[in-house]
């Protein structure tokens, strides 16, 4: 027997339900505390809609890269090549409007279509090949970054942007709310849809809770994780595309930082509102506490550094209250 459970069979009935509590809302009270101290620190410029609305637009494509990586890690995988797929996805959006020609709506169709396929190779070679997650998806993650470096040569793709991509992702087209924003609701909403009220969302979470009674009920496991990469890869490919419009030019390292502030994010959602478990909301308030805790930092004037460690220390911590709700879930 591990020291968690001795320890828990020492517990009384009430401190466990309250350490359980505590390990679902957690994260939620921490982010109201942090909310609370910003607005009492900094009330002219913290506690408004208008920077509200910023950090939330600003933190829109960490969320929708959050979102599908989420999907990966529900069926039990890993998927570290989206922050280098979404960089490349972001050149190869760019270099089909100025260099090839293609319609704005045509390239994006076709690059989420690469994203699928980038799922597809990571689950094929996760699930076919046996071929641990972290090994295969650092593998494509690397070879994705040659692509990129080959396709631009190492130079950001910037003239000829049209001013219609450009307001893809900076336009407010719904209500005067970014759209960054509508897009990443959308996505999230259906993401959630599909995992918590569908068939197939019943599957995913049986394959992701176990693998070998799923397959014993007669759930195809490998199609259900290939369809979590790509899931993954697909919203990694939209990331990609609204970045590159956000920033007017293909860049070939323009969005490799979101892989731990996506990670990060997922993390922390498992210690929210349910005992150790991935879920779509949870990751959507994993991303608010890293973007207002970002926020807070550049209000109050804080070096670029120290949102590294912050994020560092949030995966940390993350991924401790997320075991620890794993842990007394099961004892």
């Amino acid at each position: 027997m591990s020291d968690t459970a001795l320890a828990n069979r020492r517990l009384s009935p009430e401190t466990k339900r309250a350490l359980s509590l505590f390990a679902r809302y957690a994260t939620i009270i921490g982010l109201v505390m942090m909310l609370g101290a910003f607005s009492i620190l900094s009330p002219q410029a913290f506690p408004t809609i208008g920077n509200f609305t910023n950090v939330i637009n600003q933190a829109s494509l960490a969320m929708i890269i959050a979102g599908g990586l989420t999907l990966a890690v529900i069926v039990g995988e890993l998927d570290l090549s989206i922050g280098f797929a979404a960089s490349l996805h972001g050149v190869l959006v760019t270099g089909l409007i100025v260099r090839h020609g293609l319609p704005i709506p045509a390239a994006i169709a076709v690059i989420l279509l690469a994203g699928a396929l980038i799922g597809v190779v990571n689950g094929l070679i996760v699930t076919k090949a046996k071929v641990n997650s972290v090994i295969a998806t650092l593998g494509v993650g690397t070879i994705l970054v040659g692509l990129s470096f080959a396709y631009s040569a190492g130079a950001p793709i910037v003239a000829g942007v049209p001013e219609a991509f450009f307001q893809l992702s900076l336009g407010r087209w719904l209500f005067g709310i970014p759209n960054n924003i509508v897009i990443m609701v959308l996505v999230l909403g259906g993401l959630w849809l599909l995992v918590e009220k569908s068939a197939i969302g019943q599957e995913i979470q049986a394959v992701g809770g176990n693998p070998a009674a799923a397959r014993l009920a007669g759930i195809n496991v490998d199609r259900i994780k290939i369809l979590g990469f790509v899931l993954s890869g697909v919203c990694a490919a939209l990331t990609g595309t609204l970045l590159a419009s956000r920033l007017g030019s293909g860049t070939t390292s323009a969005a490799d930082s979101y892989l731990l502030t996506a990670f990060a994010a997922v993390f922390l959602g498992s210690a929210t509102l349910r005992d150790g478990e991935f879920h779509i909301v949870g990751t959507f308030v994993g991303a608010l506490i890293i973007a207002f805790g970002f926020n807070g930092l550049n209000i109050f004037g804080a070096p670029t550094y120290s949102q590294y460690i912050l994020q560092g220390a949030i995966l940390i911590v993350a991924v401790g209250l997320s075991s620890l709700g794993r842990q007394m879930a099961e004892n």
